[in-house]
């Protein structure tokens, strides 16, 4: 394996950074951070003032980071693999080992399609539930629960997007077993998120929002005192929830509470890493679609574009969204030409949760499927099917 700038990756993980909200702050895309922390190329002069700011190092060390390249840790693979041998000698460094690989798949899910990840992490679910079973109690059983909470949920999102937001049993599955393992050691975010993904199954999956509400706002209960992210991420999906159920008062005071999370995020929380600024634009839009009024929603999301990457499953959601503001203002070539651009997205990252959007927005166009430009949007979208 080529040298990394591996102290680079862990001051960035050490500040409860993701590579997306490095990049965001820095004012790069993703890929960039990604090859600055391969060593393919190295930060510009311009960018190291805010990259020092965001790492919270001084210049001259961020200087000293960014010269560090060298060769992986030797030995973690051929520990790894004798710990498999003799399940009883797990340790806790074999055990940071596999929960820095789930951190680095965990970071992939966004960008990569869920079926090129799937078959690595459910290997890597697998051993972590192995050695689990093995361990004593102490300190490395408290850290494979960890791991197992940390690789169940990946796992959960994994199954779900790569059948299309299809297989809701399996998902659910995988969510549960997550929530019990961060409950055992009282890890109250992890749960949380857990819960959390959990409602997404009911909320775009089942069509059951009234059960989707009730899993959101369970998250956000359990979440509140140790994450402000989880809680107002929650706290967003109640809003939609609520969207989805036309009760636009109990939507607009969801809004407000997960706004009051945001705004309360300490640099210390432990979800610090799965949030981002576009995730309020992106729901709120999504609200305001539910309730009827695609006026509101379309500036909203036009907004929230701006933070997004298109390397983002997110993206292709957000533009899709655009489209069926666009259709119900009866913006027909507008609304083409965003399903084209989410279509774009599909193609490189197989995003489900953007390709339902699409087949949702598709539908709403049949009264004009004849026209030009929706019948090359269908085209396109029969292609994209016929290489999945």
């Amino acid at each position: 394996m080529a040298g990394r700038r591996h102290r680079l990756t862990a001051r960035r993980k050490a500040v409860g950074l993701s590579q997306e909200r490095l990049a965001e702050i820095v004012r790069v895309d993703r890929s960039t951070v990604v090859r600055w922390e391969r060593a393919d190329t190295a930060p510009q002069p311009w960018h190291r003032p805010r990259l020092a700011a965001a790492l919270k190092v001084s210049i001259d060390e961020l200087a000293e980071l960014i010269a560090d390249v060298g060769e992986p840790p030797s030995g973690l693979d051929d520990r790894l693999d004798y710990v498999l041998r003799h399940p009883g000698r797990v340790d806790l460094v074999t055990v940071a080992y596999l929960r820095e690989q789930v951190q680095q798949f965990d970071e992939q899910y966004e960008a990569v399609p869920s079926t090129l990840l799937l078959a690595s992490v459910g290997q890597l679910h697998g051993q972590i539930t192995f050695l689990r079973r093995h361990a004593g109690a102490g300190s490395v059983q408290r850290e494979l629960a960890e791991a197992t909470a940390e690789s169940a949920t990946l796992m959960g999102q994994l199954v779900w997007d790569a059948s299309q937001r299809r297989d809701h049993g399996a998902a659910g599955a995988y969510f549960d077993q997550a929530v019990t393992a961060a409950q055992q050691v009282q890890n109250a975010a992890t749960a949380g998120n857990a819960l959390l993904r959990k409602s997404y199954l009911a909320l775009y999956g089942t069509g059951n929002p009234a059960a989707g509400l009730a899993l959101a706002h369970r998250a956000a209960v359990a979440s509140e005192s140790d994450s402000q992210v989880i809680a107002g991420l929650a706290q967003l999906h109640v809003a939609e929830a609520h969207a989805m159920l036309g009760k636009i008062r109990d939507c607009e005071n969801a809004l407000g509470l997960a706004e009051h999370y945001f705004g309360r995020i300490a640099n210390d929380d432990p979800a610090a890493v799965l949030y981002c600024p576009s995730q309020q634009g992106r729901l709120a839009g999504s609200c305001w679609l539910f309730l009827g009024r695609p006026e509101q929603a379309e500036p909203i999301l036009e907004s929230t574009r701006q933070y997004l990457s298109q390397q983002r499953k997110s993206a292709a959601i957000v533009l899709a969204n655009l489209a069926l503001a666009s259709i119900r203002q009866r913006q027909i070539d507008t609304a083409a030409a965003r399903l084209h651009e989410a279509i774009d997205v599909i193609e490189r990252t197989r995003s489900g949760g953007g390709l339902k959007v699409v087949f949702a927005a598709i539908q709403e166009l049949r009264p004009w499927r004849r026209e030009p430009a929706v019948e090359d949007v269908n085209d396109r979208l029969v292609a994209l099917m016929t290489t999945a």
